[in-house]
């Protein structure tokens, strides 16, 4: 009888995927849970610190360029964010009155960041972190920023452009 040998990647994916599905208890870390829907690659992702109230839900229609409103400017905690996992974006709002948006892809080895809290956006993989105010990696593994989003303030509503 011949056996194979688990290779590396293998043994990481399933690590990940052990560790994904125990990243987030509820246990009151003082993040805010986004809406949007959990995918299969991270559950819905703690986001602002010392705050307990949700994004609120954008309208329903469209803008001017066509798509739906990804949140409310009011959802966004000044000095904190919001981690959107279906559209693979994070919307953090360093200042008042000031958004920014970044891939939420950490560009490690790919896992999707899952919360912002104490002026950083955390990846639950590997422990990277990147400053709500322009992306730079704050502690690595990561060594590259998180690529910047281009998204539409009109108003209270947020898209993405």
């Amino acid at each position: 009888m011949t056996s194979r040998a688990t290779n590396r990647r293998t043994v990481l994916i399933a690590a990940a995927a052990v560790t994904t599905g125990c990243g987030s208890d509820g246990g009151g870390d003082g993040g805010t849970e986004t809406t949007a829907p959990a995918t299969s690659e991270t559950s819905a992702a703690p986001s602002a610190p010392a705050t307990s109230a949700t994004p609120e839900a954008p309208a329903t229609s469209a803008t001017a360029t066509g798509a739906a409103p990804l949140a409310r400017t009011s959802g966004i905690p000044v000095g904190g964010g919001t981690v959107f996992t279906e559209e693979k974006v994070v919307v953090t709002q360093p200042t008042a009155g000031e958004f920014k948006a970044f891939s939420a892809v950490c560009t490690h080895q790919g896992c999707l960041v899952n919360k912002v809290a104490d002026g950083t956006i955390d990846c639950p993989c590997h422990g990277s972190k990147y400053r709500i105010a322009d992306g730079s990696v704050a502690h690595g593994p990561a060594t590259r920023p998180l690529p910047a989003e281009q998204i539409i303030v009109s108003g209270d509503s947020i898209t993405l452009a």
